[in-house]
């Protein structure tokens, strides 16, 4: 039985866990504000809420009802489009009103939840950060202009929220139903059973891989369900080494003290990968598990000397990420074993770290080249080097080779073109859909003189290296 809130509903219900929420809320609730459109989680037209019980309070984000297999609601807040009627239209939807931000209507819905969820939260709202919260939101007609004038209104009528209670604000101003101040006890009331189960046939994150690829295998399954287990979503320091568990999705990682910590710059890396929703719900060993050459995720702990800590039963092994990945979608897995968490050794100072991907589109796409580069540099010598890089091989790669060629070297233009030369025979594209072997070969060129000019601008001359 799979209990659950939608919107002012306490549901109960047993249906299979593997069917989706979008499925569930339209066929089984008649709710059809919430719209089918990709079924990949790309199009944001099935945006809901999700809000998740933490500390005595409710935490509210974006996700695709697509991708979201109905096992993952249990004990939470879904909010669809019909879960926000008052007697009156809400400051969001008189916003798009007002901007003419919405035509054909199909995406309007997406939009409101995404910037209704972006009011929910405690951090404050500039037009950047509503911009930013319908990332997943794609709108056929209006150009968007129309929707980023109603971001920015939106924004400013943020401006007063009490960050400390966004809820009890935003009730008392007519954003949200007064329902909601009622949801944390409601909450509070409903047992969690246990989810993991030894006896289910198939492990399943965020699911916003297999439910786009197995999504009738998915439906026919018995889950065991890891999206929401505590013992996986974990991040902490211990013995110099930084500890992620399997479950902790792309925008727990980015918002990270612990993360930022180490890499200050991350949250601009991860802007380039996926869209807000979807970096809601995926999740670390998902990333990982999916095997992808240009997993963007594998690539960005493949230069970080990442290890993958496997478990079955009460056994557990630790692999290095380099030698995890064996062949196309292939890896050094045993049958009933999971990853527990990833693990990488907590850099000392003097180390600089870049990401790197090109793509067709800028934001929601994915990579047709991607690569990380960490660097300890001292004294004018690269002391350690590591670089990985996806789509240039059936694998995310560790150049083993080019980074050990760079360590021990001063940074000239023709230590950086050698160490082109020695990356091209490492890797071995292919011509596909993203790109012909030649660009991705280029690509990749130009993506490592990218890392040497982001990073050491005064000592590369982009005229010598290119010439």
């Amino acid at each position: 039985m799979i209990t659950f809130i939608l919107n002012n509903q306490l549901i109960k219900t047993d249906n299979p866990a593997g069917i989706s929420l979008l499925d569930f809320i339209r066929y089984q609730k008649d709710l059809p504000g919430t719209k089918i459109g990709c079924r990949e989680g790309d199009c944001g037209a099935c945006t809901v809420l999700e809000g998740r019980l933490e500390a005595n309070e409710v935490v509210y984000k974006s996700i695709v009802s697509c991708l979201t297999p109905l096992g993952n609601v249990q004990g939470k807040h879904i909010v669809t489009i019909e879960g926000l009627n008052m007697k009156h239209l809400s400051p969001v939807q008189n916003a798009m009103v007002d901007n003419a931000a919405t035509q054909c209507g199909f995406c309007t819905p997406g939009l409101v939840m995404s910037l209704t969820g972006h009011g929910m939260s405690k951090g404050i709202s500039t037009k950047d950060l509503a911009m930013a919260s319908v990332s997943g939101n794609i709108c056929r007609c209006t150009g968007y202009k129309s929707i980023e004038r109603a971001a920015e209104s939106i924004s400013k009528l943020y401006q007063g929220k009490s960050v400390e209670k966004p809820i009890e604000w935003l009730v008392k101003n007519n954003f949200l139903p007064e329902y909601f101040l009622t949801i944390q006890m409601q909450l509070a009331d409903i047992e969690n059973p246990q989810t993991n189960k030894k006896s289910a046939s198939k492990i399943i994150g965020g699911g916003t891989d297999l439910m786009v690829q197995k999504a009738d295998e998915i439906y026919e399954s018995e889950l065991d369900l890891f999206y929401d287990r505590e013992d996986l979503r974990l991040i902490k320091k211990e013995h110099n080494n930084c500890i992620i568990g399997a479950s902790v999705t792309a925008n727990e990682l980015m918002h990270s003290p612990i993360m930022l910590d180490i890499i200050p710059t991350i949250k601009d890396y991860f802007k380039l990968i996926s869209s807000e929703p979807i970096r809601n719900m995926g999740t670390v060993a998902g990333n990982i598990m999916n095997a992808s050459p240009i997993a963007d995720l594998s690539i960005f702990f493949l230069a970080l000397n990442t290890s993958v800590q496997l478990k079955l039963d009460n056994n557990t092994r630790i692999v290095p990420l380099k030698n995890f990945f064996l062949a196309y979608k292939k890896f050094d897995i045993k049958e009933g074993e999971y990853i527990e968490s990833i693990s990488f050794p907590i850099p000392e100072k003097e180390y600089l770290f870049n990401f790197e991907k090109v793509s067709k589109r800028t934001y929601l796409d994915i990579a047709s080249v991607n690569t990380a580069f960490f660097v300890k540099y001292k004294n004018e010598v690269i002391e350690e080097c590591r670089i990985s890089v996806g789509g240039v091989s059936p694998v995310p790669l560790f150049l083993k080779l080019t980074s050990e060629y760079l360590s021990e070297k001063h940074i000239t233009n023709g230590v950086i073109i050698k160490a082109n030369s020695i990356m091209q025979e490492e890797i071995s594209p292919i011509s596909d859909i993203r790109g012909s072997e030649e660009y991705k070969r280029l690509l990749l060129r130009q993506l490592l003189f990218a890392h040497f000019i982001k990073l050491f601008p005064e000592k590369i001359s982009l005229r010598e290296l290119v010439s």
